[in-house]
């Protein structure tokens, strides 16, 4: 049988990838301390990879595709073919950013600053390159994690660190001077597994439903019985993907709609709703949306 070896990215996005594939129709079993789970498809191998290692693991040859960060196919120079953005994070549902980060009271205002200083940080190709595109020589020191301390201890000048809110560099008395890059997840793929027809159509099959996945993260479902006279007044306040769908009831002088709808406007929309004469309204959630 035929065999399609995909990559689960380690650490913080392992979970968020396990349920996101849940979603999707896949259920991923982590046995142990294995890195080769379970998953109920037959034609899906998977390995579980530091995000940092998985370009370089779909670049060779060793996975077919897998999921990762623009950041590191950047710091690998990773030649992968990228599929798609997937966003999908429990704190801000929008990319992330690497920043370079000075401590609060420096005298470092901006990047000329920082000629001759050193910075610490796990992007170390993509800092380096960043700088020399500058012109502004630094030293760019690797940095195996806790870097914000890197700099409250007086190891380095400045860092750069990936960040979300900027809530954490804040808290550890730091300020963000300058935004180096925007990255989210990306699904890869190896270029020759890509022009494989029977892998390329996996690996799309895949991306579809990851995305219909993440797309229903911020959906719910309506459904609502109202009389048949006040459609066009629920209409009016009723937001859908294309058209909400309208069926008869046994009396013919009422009908059920039925629509989806993105979360934040829930709690505004079913008041509206009920004094527009809908009544027994049912939300519900949402696995895909396509």
């Amino acid at each position: 049988m035929k065999k399609l070896k995909f990559g689960i990215p380690k650490g913080s996005l392992q979970n968020a990838t396990i349920n996101l594939f849940e979603k999707s129709g896949w259920k991923i079993n982590i046995n142990g301390r294995s890195y080769f789970p379970d998953i109920n498809d037959d034609e899906i191998e998977c390995a579980i990879c530091r995000a940092q290692e998985m370009s370089r693991y779909v670049e060779t040859g060793t996975l077919d595709a897998g999921l990762t960060g623009k950041d590191w196919i950047e710091e690998n120079e990773s030649r992968v073919v990228v599929l798609e953005d997937l966003i999908y994070s429990k704190v801000s549902q929008k990319p992330a950013r690497w920043v370079l980060a000075v401590p609060a009271g420096s005298d470092i205002k901006q990047l000329e600053d920082l000629r001759g200083k050193k910075i610490a940080t796990e992007l170390v190709n993509y800092t380096k390159k960043f700088f020399q595109n500058k012109g502004i020589p630094v030293e760019v020191e690797f940095s195996w994690g806790a870097t914000e301390a890197k700099v409250v201890s007086g190891l380095a000048d400045a860092i750069v660190e990936v960040t979300e809110t900027g809530s954490t560099i804040k808290a550890h008395g730091l300020k963000i001077i300058y935004d180096l890059m925007e990255t989210n997840t990306q699904l890869i793929a190896n270029r020759d597994s890509y022009n494989e027809q029977w892998k390329k159509a996996k690996i799309e099959q895949i991306l579809l439903l990851l995305k219909g996945a993440l797309k229903a993260e911020n959906m719910v479902g309506l459904k609502m019985n109202l009389p048949k006279k006040n459609l066009e007044q629920i209409i009016r306040v009723l937001p859908s993907l294309n058209t909400p769908t309208v069926a008869g009831l046994y009396d013919p002088e009422w009908i059920s709609v039925e629509t989806v709808v993105g979360t934040k406007i829930v709690r505004d929309l079913i008041p509206q709703l009920m004094n527009a004469g809908a009544q027994g309204i049912i939300e519900y959630s949402l696995n895909k949306v396509i």
